[in-house]
């Protein structure tokens, strides 16, 4: 049975970069379908309700690049939805609250202000930090000439911000920290941020550890109705303008005549009914290693088939709480995030966590949604929902699943419960007791729900050789078929914006992310 023939993109998967693209394209004219294998679209920006009265975004928790004129921003306002679609600014004097053992340090939007404020805990080491940021602040400039699109007068015109810039390609964080012999103390307390990109620094591409920080630097932020709410506009952005998007559809194989791609099978994930869809055009918003293995990894140039052979990203343990007769504000939580650590040394704790899966000596995150805006609720009006957030093992867990359950359960709370007891010793006394509702979830979780390879978080991994110049790209060498997903582009809420809207750009000449 064929459908719809007349097509003209037809997507595979409804991630974010696929909802942009597909907005796009629907709002210029264009035939847009997209098939979804999970239930809800989104990917892992999809939320969920549990107990009928607690909504959870599945992986996001802030974001950056949605000021004026800037990816997000220009996007929504294509799209008409920047007035309906709105951000909450965290505190700009400290949005994510670092605490390891000894310090404190809250990180501002203002670099010197952070200059000043670790120069005050360490006054000896003024000239390192100092040159540190700088540094920071020059590669920043310089990646932004370096990204697409690209512009040959404005960097010969900046030439030694891109010189500068071109020399950190191969660096990992840990690499520049050493270079300015900043002591190890600062460099936990600036690399505390690690969740967001579930690497250590000595793991993590000084490139995308810049691009994250001084991007929530210049301006972090929540969606005012909750993360549901851009998914839901992006999906009625391409329903309105005469656009499907079919959920429960999963892709079981790939219609192809030599080297283009024109179609693909999907089966129903509750009828179990196979369907054929064709497509002019067809959009791989699915794991891109997985895709090419369905098409044939033969088909694809040797170019091609190099830049497939990233590494995934590591995965995840989640812990999503919800407390009652509690106001999380009175014991230092609001509109920021919180980075703790029992371990000072980052790349050990890392370890540990991750490779030994001792989870005795934590780092995570914590993010409360509820305090991060007052226009929309998450949970009842009595309660306030907190979040945990830090690495897990896929395989590890994976084994435990597959091979004792019971001890798959007991890892998850043991988790947990460590977490729970720092929560009790230095943030709330008896945190435990206004717990009303709790649930964890773990690599296998993202893999189920999410249908991300090996659970991963973040496509590939952002280490130096998955970020340099042998990237994968939207181009597949194959006819008519194009990637446009994390992995293909970049991860997260701003950078899978850009990710579809650049592919949007080169595919219709109409340009919305041209350079101020």
């Amino acid at each position: 049975m064929k459908a719809n023939s007349q097509t003209d993109y037809l997507i595979v998967g409804s991630g974010i970069s696929a909802l942009v693209f597909g907005a796009l394209m629907a709002k210029a004219g264009k035939r847009v379908q997209i098939l979804e294998s999970h239930e809800h679209p989104g990917g892992f920006g999809h939320s969920f309700t549990l107990a009928k009265q607690y909504t959870f975004n599945a992986q996001l928790h802030y974001v950056w690049d949605c000021g004026e004129g800037n990816t997000v921003n220009r996007v929504l306002k294509r799209l008409g939805l920047d007035q309906e679609i709105t951000f909450e600014r965290y505190n700009p004097d400290g949005f994510d609250h670092m605490r390891m053992p000894g310090y404190r340090l809250e990180i501002p939007s203002d670099a010197e202000v952070l200059g000043d404020r670790l120069t005050h805990l360490f006054p000896e080491h003024e000239s390192a930090i100092r040159g540190f940021i700088a540094e920071v602040q020059t590669v920043r400039a310089g990646l932004k000439l370096l990204s697409p699109p690209v512009q040959p007068l404005d960097i010969l015109g900046h030439l030694g911000r891109a010189v500068t810039t071109a020399q950190y390609l191969n660096s990992t964080l840990q690499d520049v920290f050493d270079r300015f012999k900043l002591p190890a103390a600062v460099q936990t307390l600036l690399a505390l941020q690690w969740p967001d990109f579930l690497l250590p620094p000595n793991q993590l591409s000084f490139y995308a550890w810049v691009v994250l920080f001084c991007g929530y630097q210049e301006g972090a932020f929540y969606p005012t109705q909750h993360f549901e709410s851009v998914i839901n506009a992006l999906v009625q952005a391409i329903e309105e303008h005469g656009g499907q998007v079919l959920l429960n559809q999963e892709v079981v194989n790939f219609l192809v005549d030599g080297k283009t791609v024109y179609g693909l099978q999907a089966m129903h994930r509750i009828t179990h009914q196979t369907q054929d869809f064709m497509g002019q055009t067809v959009i791989c918003n699915m794991d891109p290693k997985r895709a090419a293995k369905m098409i044939g990894i033969e088909k694809f140039s040797k170019a091609v088939r190099k830049k497939l052979s990233y590494d995934y990203s590591p995965s995840n343990f989640m812990a999503y709480c919800v407390v009652k007769d509690l106001d999380l504000r009175d014991y230092g939580f609001g509109k920021w995030n919180t980075f703790h650590t029992e371990h000072p040394n980052l790349n050990d704790a890392f370890e540990q966590m991750y490779v030994e899966n001792d989870f005795s000596n934590l780092s995570f995150a914590i993010t409360t949604p509820t305090l991060l805006t007052e226009a929309g609720r998450d949970c009842p009006a009595d309660c306030q929902i907190v979040e945990f957030l830090t690495v897990a093992n896929y395989a590890y867990f994976k084994d435990l699943l597959e091979c004792d359950r019971k001890a798959y359960s007991q890892k998850k709370e043991e988790i947990l419960e460590r977490i729970l007891d720092i929560m009790e010793e230095q943030y709330i006394p008896d945190f435990r007791k206004h717990i009303v509702f709790k649930i964890t979830g773990s690599p296998t979780t993202n893999e189920r729900f999410c249908h991300c390879p090996n659970g991963n978080s973040y496509g590939s991994s952002l280490t130096p050789k998955n970020m340099g110049l042998g990237r994968l790209n939207h181009l597949t060498s194959l006819e008519n078929f194009y990637f446009c997903n994390a992995s293909s582009g970049y991860p997260g809420f701003a950078p899978t914006f850009w990710t579809g809207a650049l592919l949007y750009q080169r595919l219709s000449g109409d340009v919305i992310l041209e350079k101020p």
